[in-house]
């Protein structure tokens, strides 16, 4: 493939992959962050201390983490030809992302929040804040750095998944690899994609990094 061929192609592929990977990403924090709250409330110790709740959904988030993705991309094809209509292409595959990302991001939620000193809440509890003013008004605000790196980490991860998703026909610039680059035994196909790969990955990981430090008034 010729490099005026090559090029809206790729550009093309690349779009796709930021519209897989751009609201799946969106999606699994507001859960995630949902979910790891309450693991996190429901910790013995904790401000809403219920150890049942917590055994039963930390199993359920161990479960989620330790299920390849491809093996999800393929169980989830019903519920995702329900949801969308169809089982291939961009739109499709964020559907298992967001799926496979909610429970990742439900254990950064947590360790982010874990790292927040107990003496911080306790002296919001005593001031008179209620729970829910506690959560949303100095844990979370607390916990910020920690929650943006691990944003970072799970749209990171994303990238990964998403290039994963070509596997199966979702779009993208797994699907741009596997066509061309290894089907078609086009070597230059796949450095392409690799290289806008890392890009994607080292200017999310860059702003990441930056909109942390600049969260962090420690």
């Amino acid at each position: 493939m010729n490099l005026e061929v090559l090029l809206p192609v790729l550009w093309q592929s690349t779009l796709e992959t930021l519209w897989m990977v751009l609201p799946s990403a969106l999606l699994a924090q507001v859960f995630g962050t949902l979910l790891g709250v309450v693991l996190v409330l429901t910790r013995p110790g904790q401000l809403a201390p219920l150890p049942w709740l917590n055994r039963l959904l930390g199993a359920v988030v161990n479960a989620g983490r330790s299920l390849p993705f491809i093996i999800l991309l393929v169980l989830l094809i019903p519920l995702t030809r329900l949801i969308t209509g169809t089982s291939i292409g961009s739109t499709a595959a964020i559907v298992p992302l967001t799926i496979a990302a909610i429970p990742f991001t439900a254990r950064l939620v947590e360790g982010a929040l874990l790292e927040v000193p107990w003496g911080v809440l306790e002296a919001a509890r005593v001031a008179g804040a209620s729970r829910r003013q506690t959560v949303f008004k100095v844990l979370l605000p607390e916990a910020l750095p920690g929650l943006i790196l691990g944003f970072t980490v799970m749209l990171v991860s994303l990238i990964g998944y998403s290039a994963m998703a070509g596997a199966i026909g979702g779009g993208g610039l797994g699907d741009l690899a596997i066509r061309y680059g290894y089907q078609r035994f086009e070597t230059g196909v796949m450095i392409a994609t690799v290289v806008v790969l890392l890009v994607l990955v080292q200017l999310v990981q860059v702003l990441g990094d930056f909109a942390a430090r600049k969260a962090d008034h420690r």
